[in-house]
């Protein structure tokens, strides 16, 4: 499991004047994924990133790029953001009227299929669906702001993930992203309940050294 953690910083706790230099950064930190998040101030309070952002980025890294849907709606958003650059797409399960529909648009773009929870959804409300994704990710906050506190019982929500998706033979296919509160104090154990990707925002862009502590995630779970 550590030798395939994978870290994404979430731009969203960058300067947002300077994000190119904040790709920089992820570029020497090491970091495998771009966090891109995306809310339209409907589906979450806050509005931040779009398409014509994302399309500026794409020539400015090779890293993967993580696009993260907090919108209502989705359907309208996947070809724009496909265009732009993604990588993978994910969608909040709570805000598609018909999943099905999203999901199939995001395969038909070529793009990773990515379905999001928030910490009080039921996970039986994604099962249906867990087949037809590559990436399943876990809000361990309420989606809205960075900076926030890591929610109680989400290392125990992972351990139910990534044991409903050992019972249905699906955890070498589908990555777990975890999105909320990680600090370096918490990771290891995130990752120890089955994580294979961690989000981090403030974390990495607050910090004095962000390369460095990019590198310290690495090497934490890597230990």
């Amino acid at each position: 499991m550590a030798s395939e953690f994978k870290l994404a910083p979430s731009i969203l706790s960058a300067d947002f004047s300077e994000l190119g230099k904040a790709l920089q950064l992820c570029a020497e930190g090491g970091a495998h994924y771009i966090h891109v998040d995306v809310m339209d101030n409907q589906f979450v309070p806050n509005l931040t990133i779009g398409p014509p952002v994302v399309k500026s980025l794409r020539p400015l890294t090779q890293k993967y790029m993580d696009i993260h849907m907090m919108v209502i709606e989705p359907e309208k958003l996947v070809e724009p953001f496909a265009k732009a650059g993604a990588d993978g797409i994910t969608f909040h399960i709570e805000a598609a009227e018909k999943p099905q529909e999203v999901i199939d648009l995001i395969r038909a773009s070529g793009k990773d299929v990515g379905l999001s929870l928030k910490p009080k959804t039921p996970v039986a409300d994604i099962e249906p669906f867990l087949d037809q994704i590559d990436l399943l990710l876990i809000m361990s906050v309420e989606p809205g702001f960075g900076g926030q506190g890591y929610v109680d019982g989400s290392t125990e929500r992972v351990t139910e993930i990534k044991q409903l998706l050992i019972e249905k033979c699906l955890q070498d296919r589908i990555k777990i992203e975890v999105d909320g509160g990680i600090k370096l104090h918490n990771a290891k154990e995130v990752l120890d309940a089955g994580a294979d990707i961690l989000v981090v925002g403030s974390e990495v862009f607050k910090a004095e050294d962000p390369v460095g502590m990019m590198r310290s995630f690495y090497e934490l779970a890597n230990s």
